[in-house]
């Protein structure tokens, strides 16, 4: 037997196991769902807004796996023209704003200029927002290697979303790609982010990003997993329609006649009266989308960033997204339903009823049904794993050498204790525009 027979005869093998897993789990979860919908002794019939609550998780989460499995590595084939022989190759730009970035500034650098694309067609702009430590030095050292790196220099910090306006208005690429100062993109993969933007309807592209640093410890591990479910089921589901809602703001291009005319709209967002000053990807992607251009993601373009290692940053980090993502859901409310109905009504309002309903049915189920009731919140927490589970079978199907998977199950649970909870905090604190993870 020959080697790639071998291989073919495994990964068949490896398919129908999983295939069979998959099945097991989805019979274990209507069975599961059958027996609660029965059941008195837990009180499940007896709350009939858990029933309503439950078949509305049940729904997102299912469409988004089932989303996720259609979307393929080609579906860009999809928009480009089918008679394009050529590659189509436009001057790119990195915009790269950064503050007290001394450790990864030069490697995200390198990385850009490391890039398979026609050196003459690449620019790299660094905005460095007010640093205190030695990034100013080390910019300088990288300048005399790479004498087209463009350097703005800023005394007192501005914030990232000046930095990137800056970038983006000195930038002359046609393309402007937006990486964080602590993010890069495989350089072999650099061209995929570029491919979407020969159809001109395209206005962003998401490429697919993971923690570099996922071995660190059980809370970056956490986050491996995480980045998957938001990248290749959540962000993949939604570019089957060409609508993805953040485009994420450590690997983002961005074509550049959009961005110009609706720069200082989005430089000047305010909230209750205060500058927004964290959530700009997603606001920026909104922005594209009201515009009436596509979005997407494409898995064949890697990117790598720097996660938080610690439980403390790594909430910081968790309440900053969801004050960006609560402000940008009533921005984007105001226009989706017009723009996109299909997607606004079938995804977009879901995804709000969901993370806004889950903290109080956390609530209910583990605190409020036990304790006045006397009802189990059994059922409930092995739903939440159960859920995990159909997630992860995916996860290996997907990515078979990927070995944080388990980590989907951890993810699960600190999302149900702590994370769901993180929403009331950011709303409690929305008026605090500071950074929170510097």
């Amino acid at each position: 037997m020959s080697k790639a027979t071998a291989i073919k005869k495994k990964d068949v093998t490896l398919d129908l196991f999983v295939f069979r897993i998959f099945l097991f789990i989805s019979a274990a979860f209507i069975f599961f769902f059958i027996v609660l919908l029965k059941s008195k002794s837990f009180g499940f019939s007896q709350t009939p807004d858990v029933v309503i609550y439950t078949v509305m998780v049940t729904t997102f989460e299912l469409s988004r796996v089932l989303g996720a499995i259609f979307y393929r590595n080609d579906v860009q084939n999809r928009i480009l023209s089918k008679d394009s022989r050529r590659k189509y190759e436009p001057k790119a730009s990195f915009v790269i704003p950064c503050k007290n970035e001394e450790k990864s500034i030069a490697k995200t650098i390198e990385k850009c200029f490391q890039a398979h694309y026609p050196r003459e067609k690449l620019e790299v702009i660094v905005i460095n927002d007010g640093s205190t430590d030695n990034t100013g030095k080390v910019l300088e050292s990288l300048k005399t290697k790479y004498p087209q790196l463009v350097v703005v220099d800023w005394e007192v910090n501005r914030g990232k979303r000046h930095g990137m306006a800056e970038g983006f208005r000195l930038a002359k690429g046609e393309i402007i790609v937006q990486l964080d100062s602590d993010s890069f993109i495989a350089p072999h993969t650099f061209p995929e982010i570029i491919k979407p933007f020969e159809n001109q309807d395209i206005g962003a592209v998401c490429a697919h990003a993971d923690p570099e640093n996922a071995e660190e410890n059980w809370i970056t591990k956490m986050q491996a997993a995480y980045y998957f479910m938001s990248f290749r089921i959540l962000k993949a589901a939604e570019s089957i329609f060409f609508s993805v809602f953040c485009c994420s703001g450590c690997s983002s291009a961005y074509r550049k006649n959009i961005v110009l005319p609706i720069l200082d709209d989005w430089l000047n967002e305010k909230f209750l009266g205060l500058p927004v000053t964290w959530g700009d990807d997603r606001a920026l992607t909104n922005w594209v989308i009201k515009k009436g251009y596509l979005t997407m993601y494409t898995d064949a373009a890697r990117a790598f960033t720097i996660c938080p290692n610690n439980l403390k940053q790594f909430l910081k980090q968790q309440v900053r997204w969801k004050k960006g993502w609560f402000v940008n859901s009533i921005f984007a409310s105001r226009f989706l339903w017009k723009k996109q109905p299909f997607i606004a009504f079938t995804y977009f309002f879901p995804l709000i009823a969901v993370t806004i309903s889950t903290p109080f049915m956390v609530t209910r189920a583990l605190i409020y049904n036990p304790l006045v009731k006397g009802f189990s919140p059994l059922f409930y927490i092995c739903g939440v794993f159960l859920m995990a589970g159909f997630i992860t079978v995916y996860y290996r199907w997907v990515s078979r050498k990927n070995k944080f998977w388990p980590y989907m199950f951890a993810w699960a649970g600190i999302n149900m204790i702590i994370l769901s909870f993180i929403l009331f905090y950011a709303l409690f604190t929305i008026q605090n525009r500071k950074w929170g993870t510097r």
